[in-house]
């Protein structure tokens, strides 16, 4: 970079090492957690449904019309004509992350753009990592009747109750002040907008994995009619989501398994289901699968500070029916580099993304708690 760098050739600058700055020639050691599940694998963008709008709006065919049945050749037809669609509706919520730069001592100190690069990587790292560290934690969180800032967590959506069947009702908030609605719905009208739950006392054999195998045949609804529904084949994945004491009891059960009597939990070969047993809790590089669907452990659910909605929660999510929604053209939508208006020697990166979680189809879902 020959001659001075003049505040207006900043952005061209910055502009120009942007695609160099996700690699990175350092380690860090910043994050809090181990893995985070959200950007890693619900914010892909073939897991993730795009839309535009106020807000979020889905139909949803919540009753049949008992216009089906067996009548005479010759019986006088009695036609109704009843209200059989309710809307699932949700609002917006935003996320963003920010990083900035200092024009004399970020730039004019570091002359060339290997010398700006290292010296902006680590700070654009940073807030992506915030901002995945914001998202993964309020995904798992409930937010509170008065919230107009936080999304509908996984827990808003699946709710645990001690009853076994479908039961999981109106989500209850860190505030300990219980939802009347969900996504708008009234469960009185809608009764069958409700996720499968289901109470266990052990990680065993006799107790939670026959309510894991009995969880998974009722919540498998098959349409008998094809249609268009809201089910997206983006993400068409189930996967469990628990904390780390009952993962690594449920190692444990898969370990000490005869596996003559068929194996639940099992080892898997990479990237292949294990020639043995038939299929129940297995192991794909390294990864604890029940059915073939992998257990994942979610460093969020061990946090009490964060998670409230159940104790040792096992969370078996379709993502054909459970998936965020992000609106078009703000999908981590990277801004700048632009003037602080208060600080003219300061500039400024924004990265903002406006989204929210939706579940189309609870029934199809299910969690487990002691």
């Amino acid at each position: 970079m020959a001659g001075a760098v003049t505040p207006q050739d900043v952005a061209d600058l910055i502009a120009s090492i942007l695609p160099d700055l996700d690699r990175m020639n350092f380690e860090q050691i910043a994050q809090n957690l181990q893995d985070y599940e959200v950007m890693s694998h619900w914010l892909k963008k073939d897991k993730i449904v795009f839309d535009d709008g106020i807000g979020i709006r889905k139909n949803l065919l919540a009753q049949l019309s008992n216009s089906a049945s067996h009548t005479g050749m010759t019986d006088i037809d009695d036609v109704d004509i009843p209200d059989l669609m309710d809307d699932i509706q949700i609002p917006w919520r935003h996320a963003q992350t920010k990083w900035g730069y200092h024009y004399q001592t970020d730039i004019l100190m570091n002359r060339g753009k290997s010398r700006i690069n290292d010296t902006v990587k680590p700070r654009r790292i940073a807030a992506m990592i915030e901002l995945a560290e914001e998202l993964e934690a309020k995904a798992w969180q409930v937010p509170n009747t008065t919230d107009k800032l936080n999304p509908f967590g996984l827990p808003y959506w699946i709710v645990y109750n001690a009853t076994t069947g479908f039961t999981g009702g109106y989500p209850t908030g860190p505030d300990a002040v219980a939802h009347t609605s969900i996504a708008g719905l009234n469960l009185t009208e809608t009764p069958k907008f409700k996720n499968y739950s289901a109470q266990y006392s052990a990680v065993s054999k006799t107790d939670l994995l026959p309510k894991m195998r009995t969880a998974l045949r009722k919540t498998n609804f098959k349409s008998p009619v094809t249609t268009e529904d809201m089910s997206t084949p983006r993400g068409k994945d189930r996967r469990y989501y628990t904390d780390e004491v009952t993962c690594s009891e449920l190692e444990n059960v898969g370990e000490a398994q005869n596996e003559n009597l068929g194996r639940d939990l099992a080892p898997m070969e990479a990237g292949m289901a294990s020639s043995r047993g038939k299929g129940g809790v297995t192991e794909v590089d390294g990864t604890l699968t029940f059915k073939k669907n992998p257990i994942i452990y979610v460093p969020q659910l061990d946090d009490t500070a964060v998670y409230t909605a159940a104790t040792n929660p096992i969370y078996q999510i379709d993502h054909a029916v459970f998936y965020p929604v992000c609106l078009k053209g703000d999908f981590l939508r990277e801004t700048g580099p632009e003037r602080n208006p208060q600080q003219h020697n300061m500039w400024r990166t924004f990265i903002d993304l406006t989204y929210n979680f939706i579940c189309v189809n609870r029934r199809r879902c299910a969690v487990f708690a002691k």
